[in-house]
């Protein structure tokens, strides 16, 4: 995995892709880290946003020719059209078929080399609107944390990096994996919703109640067959109310929000070594074989049991307690 520093870049994106993908993972036992990490810069002595770091004595932009995956962080001034040098370097690494991620403004780097025309992408809201200005050829979602378009994923601002970097990890190495490490920084594995909740806007004369104890309450249950009108009833509200609510605080539905917890409940069920499809449907909430196959599908993009060999116990392994 490689790191484009450039002039003006982020250095709160730089750490949270060397805390993420760089460091040894001690909480998992693994004396290495997940990834073999670089960072590179397209000329020696790169200062980073504001003067505040210089960064020298990394390689230069040749390092990219050997990664699996290609981290560009964000830069304020994004305006200022990036350098040939770091285009190209973006250019062939997608051009090669490995991954190419954005944190941040570094969505409009990865515009500007021509890899997200007529894709999905996200970037950091306050600048959403320059974004489409700038390239009306991209599909932008300006209310989500992330976007994966399978070899692009672009994540919405600094703290959404986080978010970005913890699914790359589920992805490539499972849930187990990616909660272990989201306790270990003290951070959400998945934060539901998107950035819309961190738009600025007028504060309302008398604020919506929060979702948290909710939400707390029913992260404990979702293994039970709890429905949204049993959310709606523990939070004292119609079913109505309670869909606004998610929606303007979440930006989700109960039923999304439900389904997710789920979902991330089967998987680490089958993480733990239960080869049971029935048994997890029930004890996940997701009721029948059926329904777990269809949504572990559309959220993991694998079967049950594409799920369980790539991230379930290895062969001889006894099962996770």
């Amino acid at each position: 995995m490689a790191v484009i520093v450039d002039e003006g870049t982020n250095p709160f994106e730089v750490g949270v892709a060397t805390e993420l993908f760089g460091l040894p993972r001690p909480e998992l036992g693994l004396p290495a880290p997940l990834y073999e990490l670089t960072l590179c810069t397209p000329t020696p002595g790169i200062r980073m946003n504001h003067g505040f770091f210089t960064l020298s004595g990394v390689p230069g932009l040749d390092a990219v020719d050997g990664a699996d995956t290609l981290v560009v962080p964000g830069r304020p001034d994004n305006v200022v059209p990036r350098g040939a040098a770091v285009l190209d370097a973006v250019r062939r690494t997608h051009a090669r078929g490995a991954r190419v991620v954005s944190l941040c403004t570094g969505s409009f780097a990865l515009a500007e080399a021509g890899i997200l025309e007529g894709r999905r992408a996200t970037t950091h809201w306050r600048w959403a609107g320059l974004f489409r200005e700038l390239h009306p050829d991209v599909l932008l979602e300006p209310d989500v944390l992330f976007v994966d378009e399978g070899d692009v994923l672009t994540a919405a601002g600094s703290a959404a990096a986080l978010d970005l970097g913890l699914h790359i990890v589920r992805r490539d190495h499972g849930a187990e994996v990616a909660n272990a490490v989201s306790r270990r920084l003290v951070f959400a594995a998945h934060r539901d919703g998107g950035q819309r909740q961190f738009v600025e806007r007028p504060v309302p004369d008398v604020p919506d109640e929060s979702l948290a104890p909710l939400l707390a309450w029913a992260g404990e249950r979702v293994g039970e067959p709890l429905t949204v009108a049993d959310l709606a009833a523990r939070a004292a509200v119609s079913p109505a109310t309670l869909h606004r609510r998610f929606r303007a605080q979440l930006g989700t539905t109960p039923l999304a929000w439900l389904t997710a917890e789920r979902v991330a409940l089967a998987c680490r069920l089958i993480e733990r070594g239960e080869e049971r499809l029935d048994t997890v449907a029930r004890r996940s909430g997701l009721g029948t074989a059926a329904n777990l196959r269809a949504r572990l599908r559309q959220e993991t993009g694998l079967s049950p049991s594409a799920y369980r060999r790539r991230f379930g116990p290895a062969a001889g392994e006894a099962p996770k307690t």
